[in-house]
């Protein structure tokens, strides 16, 4: 008996090949905070626990380390960077560009509060590494009745 694979148009080959057909012409992304019509691509992060801390790997190309903020409010983390574009000289003339500039972030909750002060953020080769240990639980306190 033949294996039979069913077509989804919605799959991830699709997508690529209508990438492909309209490269250049008309195809755009969604949306950002920079210059009309670009459009930066959403931050992609893996988050994994390891030894009582949450381990964050966020992809970052062409960011610099100076133009990347990271802030932690109890479980909610936020990422922010800008991509500046560079200049150009004045004789050139630009015939195709796909690279994108601008400020892009991501938020994300963890399952449990992280301890800021003993966090830590490294960046190296455009990928964001963050260690968050998590927030040890209040002892219960018991209270004596009078």
């Amino acid at each position: 008996m033949a294996n039979t694979t069913r077509f989804d148009p919605r799959g991830e080959y699709f997508g690529e090949l209508v990438d492909d057909l309209f490269k250049g012409f008309l195809v755009r992304p969604v949306a950002y905070e920079g210059r009309a019509g670009d459009v930066l691509p959403r931050m992609k992060v893996d988050v994994a626990e390891k030894n009582g801390a949450y381990v964050v790997k966020g992809e970052l190309p062409g960011v610099k380390k100076e133009d990347i903020r990271v802030s932690v409010d109890g479980a909610q983390v936020t990422l922010e960077a800008e991509v500046k574009q560079e200049k150009t000289a004045s004789d050139e003339r630009v015939l195709h560009t796909e690279r994108t500039f601008g400020k892009v972030s991501r938020s994300f909750s963890l399952p449990q509060e992280v301890d800021e002060s003993k966090a830590e953020a490294k960046f190296k080769d455009g990928v964001l590494e963050l260690t968050l240990p998590k927030k040890q639980a209040a002892a219960r306190k018991q209270i004596s009745i009078q």
